[in-house]
C-alpha cells in the first residue's frame, strides 16, 4: 500500500548482499515494494518484511519506479530492455533507477532504449557495503533527467545519508568507477604499509589505530581495519568485482587519453590474486599477498577493532 510519504509502487531487481540490505531499509521505511531476484529463494525472506516477491522482471512492469542492482552491464540490459525485461511488455514504469556499476557506453544504451519506450533512467550507484547500509552511512551518486531524479530522490534518501547529483547524463557512472579505482588503490596501500610496519615489529592494530585517527584516516580505512587486523575475509566486495571496475576505469581512461599508472598496477595485482585462487575472498585479502611477498607469516592479531559503524 502506498502512502502520502511514498506515493509510488516500487520494484526492486537484484537482492545480492547489497540489494537485500537496501530493500530491507526501504521496507522498514514503509515503501510499497515488489522484488525480483533470479534465484527466488534469496528474495523470499523479504516477504516476511512486507515485500511482494515476483517471478520475473516483467511482473514489475506496473510499478511506478523500478530499481536495478545486478552483477554487470549485460545483466542490466537483460532485466530491463531485452526480451522478458521489465520494459518489454505493454505496461512500463516511468523511471528505472540503476544502481549497478556499469560502463558509460552501456548506460547510454540503456537510457536511449528506455527513452524510446517512454521510461527515464536515473543512474544511482552507491558507496558502501551491507554493514554501511545498516548503519545508515551509505552514499549515492546520481545522474539523469532532473525531473526523474527529483521523483526518486525521497527513495534514494531512505538508504543514502548523502545523495550527490552530478549531471543530467551518464556522469554518475564514471564518478562511481573512479571511486572504485581509489578504493582498490587505498586497499593495496593499506596492505603494503601493514606489511612494512609488520616487518619492523609493529602490530597492524597499532599502526591502523594511529592511521585512522590521523589526517590520512577515512571511513573506508576504519571499516576495513578489522579485516586487516583479524583476517576475516568474509566477502563484502570480491576480487572479480574489483577487477571488473578497474577494467571499466582503464577503458574509460584509454578513451579519454588519461594515464592511470597506479590503477594499472593495482589491476595487475588483482588479476594475480584471482589467478592464485583468492577471488572468493574479500579484497582486503590483498594484505596476505603483501605479507607473503615480504617473507612474513601472516596471523590474526585477535584484537578488538572499532570499524566506525557502531558494530
Amino acid at each position: 500500500m502506498t502512502t502520502a510519504r511514498f506515493p509510488h509502487r516500487v520494484g526492486w531487481i537484484g537482492v545480492g548482499r547489497m540489494g537485500y540490505a537496501i530493500a530491507t531499509r526501504l521496507l522498514g521505511a514503509g515503501v510499497d515494494l515488489s522484488v525480483y531476484n533470479r534465484t527466488k529463494s534469496k528474495a523470499a525472506p523479504l516477504a516476511e518484511l512486507g515485500a511482494t516477491v515476483v517471478d520475473t522482471p516483467l511482473d514489475l512492469a506496473e510499478c511506478d519506479i523500478v530499481f536495478t542492482m545486478v552483477a554487470g552491464p549485460q545483466d542490466v540490459l537483460d532485466v530491463t530492455v531485452e526480451a522478458g525485461g521489465v520494459l518489454s511488455g505493454e505496461h512500463r514504469p516511468s523511471v528505472i533507477v540503476d544502481a549497478t556499476t556499469i560502463d558509460p557506453a552501456t548506460s547510454a544504451e540503456l537510457s536511449e532504449r528506455a527513452a524510446g519506450l517512454g521510461t527515464a533512467v536515473v543512474a544511482a550507484p552507491v558507496s558502501g557495503n551491507p554493514k554501511v547500509v545498516a548503519s545508515g552511512g551509505l552514499t549515492v551518486v546520481s545522474s539523469g533527467p532532473k525531473d526523474a531524479f527529483q521523483t526518486v530522490l525521497p527513495y534514494l534518501e531512505q538508504f543514502g545519508k548523502k545523495v550527490t547529483f552530478v549531471g543530467e547524463g551518464d556522469e554518475a557512472r564514471l564518478v562511481k568507477i573512479c571511486h572504485n579505482l581509489m578504493l582498490g588503490i587505498v586497499a593495496q596501500t593499506m596492505a603494503e604499509t601493514c606489511a612494512l610496519v609488520g616487518k619492523a615489529g609493529v602490530s597492524r592494530h597499532d599502526y591502523l589505530e594511529f592511521l585512522n585517527d590521523s589526517v590520512m584516516g577515512s571511513v573506508f580505512t576504519r571499516y576495513k581495519s578489522p579485516a586487516y587486523v583479524n583476517l576475516d575475509f568474509t566477502p563484502t566486495f570480491t576480487w572479480p568485482l574489483l577487477r571488473k571496475d578497474f577494467e571499466l576505469g582503464l577503458r574509460a581512461a584509454r578513451e579519454l587519453d588519461v594515464p592511470l599508472p597506479a590503477s594499472a598496477l593495482v589491476h595487475q595485482i588483482v588479476i594475480e590474486g584471482i589467478g592464485r585462487g583468492m577471488g572468493d575472498q574479500d579484497f582486503a585479502a590483498l594484505v596476505t599477498k603483501s605479507y607473503e611477498e615480504s617473507g612474513q607469516t601472516l596471523e590474526s592479531e585477535n584484537r578488538d577493532v572499532d570499524d566506525g559503524l557502531g558494530s
